[in-house]
């Protein structure tokens, strides 16, 4: 039943979120009656339940209660020496009632006391698997120096996504990670961030190996922004801040830096003012810049941006790398880039291919290479220039 019951719960998370999508491609009967399946299975089951409770434990407890009943009435009849006082017969039978009355209560608990078992087991399964294991170096970092030392790594069994990676990272650097779906692009960045331990090779952060850093040391020194943003059901300011002792000073001037200073001056209540579910009172863009701003507030020594710039108009892409461009001189930068053009002054673009390093240079010696890396380039100019004559031949018609 448990499992019936998170299956409802499941497709009520996937419908509610994905209603636009649902709506688009005129699926609603489809999704209606797969939500119905869920919910009958979960009825049909949860009423044997109740019908094994009604007509089975209960009465069954009943009869046994009456024939105990009955026995003592004929143990006192028949065997007793003497008379038996009304009074004692009475506070035997009481006794016997309240005896029978917890055996009642706990069938009436046993629909609980199930569920609750099972929750457990998936609650202790969860606690009783590997925690993630930190060093206990608490310096923190100081130059934000990258090296990836023969990096190898798979999630499950031996189907590795990352083989044999090399790369060198100079503080306050810029390095671009480009390659298509599945080349091992966010991996390398979960890895970077100490999200999964290794298989083979090592990663030194600032010449120390990263499986030693502790847990203060990595979050401080090492930030990310990912392609979705979660932004909070709160204020700006607690966007921000998330909980951190920031002054407010501080968050206008990362606000400054993203350029959103001016957004939040217009809402009615400063930084103070309710972001609403999901930040459904910002853009896309606006969600962007807002985490942008929750790594910027306290300036990390290296930045991860996970394709930030890939679901964006150019309106906010130019304030990102207005951004960038303003912590690149005390912050190195690993960018994941969807757009190539937004990487050109790179001082290093590593190009993955099935999760090995197929070129590695900046953007004109990869240009020049005419490999991967200038194949990518030429589809995306190409996909740019049909781009623009469609739009074009729009204005044209209008």
């Amino acid at each position: 039943m448990r499992a019936y019951l998170a299956d409802i719960n499941d497709g009520f998370n996937e419908i509610i979120n994905g209603m636009s999508v649902i709506q688009q491609f005129r699926q609603q009967a489809r999704f209606g009656e797969r939500m119905g399946e869920a919910s009958r299975s979960h009825y049909m089951v949860r009423m044997q339940t109740l019908r094994l409770d009604g007509f089975l434990l209960r009465p069954l407890l009943s009869l046994f209660s009456s024939l105990i009943l009955c026995g003592l009435l004929m143990l006192f009849g028949f065997s007793a020496s003497g008379t038996i006082e009304v009074g004692v017969l009475y506070a035997f039978i009481s006794y016997l009632g309240r005896l029978n009355e917890p055996l009642i209560e706990l069938t009436t608990q046993q629909a609980m006391l199930q569920q609750a078992v099972v929750a457990g087991e998936r609650v202790f399964e969860l606690m009783d698997g590997p925690r993630q294991q930190y060093g206990n170096d608490d310096r923190p970092l100081q130059s934000g120096t990258i090296e990836v030392d023969n990096v190898s790594f798979a999630y499950r069994d031996d189907n590795l996504v990352l083989k044999n990676i090399n790369l060198s990272v100079l503080s306050r650097n810029f390095v671009a990670l480009v390659g298509h779906t599945g080349s091992g692009k966010s991996t390398l960045a979960s890895l970077l961030m100490g999200y999964y331990p290794l298989m083979e090779g090592e990663i030194r952060l600032d010449g120390r190996p990263l499986s030693s850093l502790s847990h203060s040391a990595l979050r401080q020194g090492v930030a990310m922004v990912q392609q979705d943003p979660v932004v909070l059901a709160d204020t700006f300011l607690a966007n921000v801040t998330l909980g951190r002792d920031i002054s407010e000073e501080r968050v206008w001037q990362a606000l400054e830096t993203v350029q959103l200073a001016e957004l939040a001056r217009s809402m009615s209540d400063g930084i103070y003012t309710p972001l609403g579910e999901q930040g459904n009172n910002l853009s896309v863009g606006q969600k962007q810049l807002l985490a942008l701003a929750r790594v910027l507030v306290e300036t990390p020594q290296i930045l991860i941006l996970d394709e930030a710039t890939a679901s964006i108009d150019s309106g906010t892409e130019q304030a990102i790398q207005h951004a960038l461009a303003a912590v690149r001189e005390h912050t190195t930068l690993v960018v994941i880039a969807h757009r190539l053009s937004t990487i050109v002054d790179a001082d290093t673009i590593l190009v993955l291919h099935r999760g090995q390093a197929v070129e590695q240079g900046i953007h004109q010696q990869l240009l020049a290479a005419q490999g991967r890396y200038w194949q990518m380039y030429q589809l995306q100019l190409a996909g740019e220039e049909l781009a623009a004559s469609v739009r074009e031949e729009e204005s044209l018609s209008a």
